[in-house]
């Protein structure tokens, strides 16, 4: 495992090697550089604005900027200078990445390392959290210090409970105390063991103790005021060292020490009630519970008495999360996803405020608020569409002004894209699949085109309406690229949800090529011309329904795909999860009949592979056992494995390499005219 003092070396070192940065405000001359790039380039780049948050005196803007192949950079914007940027640090992605970056004070940050340690016997992923000023100095790990002594690896050094930590500059922050073990000669030996909550001063590290280590304890909840309201534990299964499914929860009543029962969850159902955030003014808790087989959105006082209200509840779809105000403050809406997504504010302000500026930016009605200014007076909002990757603005309450200050994708700026139509379609047993389709830009009337199944990952998730890059790659190649929200999909309640996507494989695999049929029979696509693609699940998917309807689909891609489900229970054995994922995947025999593995020699279309070497989530061995077992039943394979990379393949480089072997790969298969 890298040491602290290594990853802050190195975190170092990366923020002295970059000696000038672009200015990415600067949109014109970005977009007009893009003209020359090829379609694999422009949309296999990543997102440009990664991460970003305002601070609190409403004058700057920082934000994660993906630099070359996989590096992160960490740029501080002047919003009243023109947009002038500097940059504060940068990871260089081999193997540590940069998630985000958020304002404690105007000029201090803290922000979150990851990356994926192989260096022992089993992997471990990790995260740290670091404090830095953002002229990119006096840089700081918030975790417990390492020891020499240290009885375990401590993978995960913590999380920012509260922002307000109720002194100027401090956080509440939920810590990973490893106790030490062996160390002799001394009386001096750290015991502390588990998850507990500090208030920690970002800039000195002067920690003072609010919640002490619980070995149980999974994560804490405050009031966003500085108060720890709700605790989250996670029993062992007895002696096995194995995650319990189940999550329980207590909470305080306001001013009490003593931890009371509020409920628990249940990791494999989704039975009981989930916690999202407290509210101090109304002295109560926001739950997600089930309501006639659907999450919707309760009410839950903390004073005792447990009275419960329904806040909101959707007939057709799960409730998915509240929105909040800046920093977690306040609730001020909840959000779901029908045919497209919706927030629902409780709010006045915002409901007012949402509204004007739907007006404003009528072609862009996917609107996220995002952090705002400490008044309040200055809020980052995010506005996109189906065919608009989307836009960052701030809006200014005191001058009702709306400014654009930067582009999600400038790459794609000039670039036509699709508009993407909510459908739906029956399955074999007359049920309608709820999806999505995408037409080449310009020729949505367009007849008999080469079409691709693109089935989502998961399986328990779900596709959205608005912008996905690899959906609008494949349009603008000339395909029409067809979604489905299969039954095994989250989102529409336990009925859809079913057995999950792997166990019920046949109801799910059924009604991804119904799909296929149905744009066939539509007279949408040439049913000679089929293809599928998809990532993690739908990789899967791709290559099970090669298998089990053979000739259906003249070209099969997937990325990162599990291909054994026996396999992908053996892969986390070592991990204390691994009960969990076996209940999960199931046993019997649609582990074997439910496996693209075991069944290579069926599948006559082309296969061209795609994995990160680095994938903790589903292993590279899936696919290189996938395609030694095409080639030696004779059919026609291609692997291609990025070294370094991890299960989203967050490198610009390899996305654009990948996307440009696809697009030639269908291109002579599908023989597109």
């Amino acid at each position: 495992m890298m040491g602290d003092g290594a990853m802050k070396k190195t975190i170092l070192g990366a923020a002295a090697a970059i000696l000038c940065a672009v200015d990415p405000l600067h949109m014109a001359a970005i977009a007009a550089t893009a003209q020359t790039a090829s379609a694999a380039v422009q949309f296999g780049a990543r997102e440009n604005v990664e991460y970003i948050d305002i601070s609190p005196d409403g004058h700057h803007v920082v934000y994660l900027q993906a630099g070359p192949g996989r590096a992160t950079y960490v740029f501080l914007a002047d919003l009243d200078q023109g947009g002038e940027s500097r940059l504060v640090v940068r990871s260089d992605g081999n193997p540590e990445r940069l998630r985000w970056c958020n304002f404690v004070t105007n000029d201090r940050l803290i922000c979150q390392m990851s990356a994926v340690d192989f260096s022992g016997i089993v992997a471990l992923p990790f995260t740290r959290l670091i404090s830095i000023d953002t002229t990119g100095q006096n840089l700081k790990l918030l975790g417990q210090q390492s020891s020499f002594y240290d009885s375990r690896v401590r993978q995960f050094d913590g999380e920012i409970v509260d922002w307000s930590g109720g002194e100027d500059g401090t956080v509440l922050m939920s810590r990973s105390y490893v106790p030490e073990a062996g160390r002799t000669g001394s009386h001096i030996s750290r015991t502390s063991d588990g998850i507990g909550v500090d208030r920690i001063d970002v800039r000195t590290l002067r920690a003072t103790r609010v919640e002490a280590p619980n070995p149980t304890a999974s994560f804490y909840m405050s009031d966003g005021r500085g108060v720890v309201r709700v605790m989250a534990t996670r029993a062992m299964r007895g002696a096995t060292g194995q995650l319990g499914a189940t999550v329980d929860f207590r909470y305080r009543a306001d001013g009490s020490e003593r931890w009371q029962t509020l409920g628990s969850w249940d990791t494999r159902t989704g039975a009981g009630l989930y916690p999202l955030a407290v509210d101090r003014d109304l002295d109560a808790v926001y739950v997600l519970q089930k309501l006639n087989g659907r999450l919707a959105l309760y009410r839950v006082k903390l004073d005792g008495s447990m009275a419960s209200e329904l806040v909101y509840a959707n007939e057709h779809v799960d409730v998915d999360d509240v929105v909040r105000s800046s920093r977690g403050l306040r609730v001020i809406g909840v959000t779901f996803a029908e045919a497209e997504r919706r927030t629902v504010y409780f709010d006045q302000d915002y409901a007012a405020l949402a509204r004007n500026l739907g007006h404003a930016i009528p072609n862009l009605p996917l609107i996220d608020f995002g952090s705002a200014s400490a008044d309040g007076n200055r809020i980052l909002v995010h506005a996109g569409s189906d065919s608009d990757p989307g836009r960052y603005y701030v809006y200014d309450r005191a001058t009702r002004r709306l400014n654009e200050i930067m582009l999600a994708r400038p790459e794609l700026e000039n670039v036509a894209l699709s508009q993407v139509r909510s459908i739906s379609y029956p399955a074999a047993d007359g049920s309608q699949i709820p999806g999505y389709l995408t037409l080449p830009p310009g020729r949505e009337d367009a007849r008999g085109l080469p079409a691709v199944i693109l089935p989502h990952g998961g399986p328990s998730a779900r596709d959205e309406w608005g912008f996905d890059w690899l959906a609008q790659y494949l349009a603008h190649q000339g395909y029409a690229v067809l979604q489905a929200n299969y039954r095994g999909s989250a989102g529409y309640g336990d009925d859809w949800l079913r057995q999950n996507g792997f166990q019920g494989w046949r109801t799910s695999i059924g009604d991804i090529t119904a799909g296929a049929r149905w744009l066939a029979q539509q007279g949408i696509a040439d049913p000679n011309r089929l293809a599928i693609l998809g990532w993690s699940y739908g990789g899967y998917a791709a290559l099970q329904a090669g298998a089990t309807e053979p000739g259906l689909f003249k070209a099969i891609v997937a990325i990162a795909p599990v291909t054994d489900l026996q396999q992908a229970k053996d892969d986390v054995a070592d991990y204390t999860d691994a009960r969990n994922v076996a209940e999960f995947i199931g046993s019997g025999p649609h582990v074997a009949e439910g496996s693209p593995l075991r069944h290579a020699d069926a599948i006559v279309a082309p296969v061209l592979l795609f994995h990160g070497d680095h994938d903790l989530n589903v292993r590279v061995i899936h696919s290189q056992r996938m395609d030694a077992a095409l080639r030696a039943a004779g059919h026609q394979s291609e692997l291609t494995v990025f070294p370094g990379l991890e299960h989203d393949l967050a490198d610009s480089t390899a996305r654009a390499q990948m996307l440009g072997r696809i697009g030639a790969f269908l291109d002579a298969n599908l023989h597109r005219q």
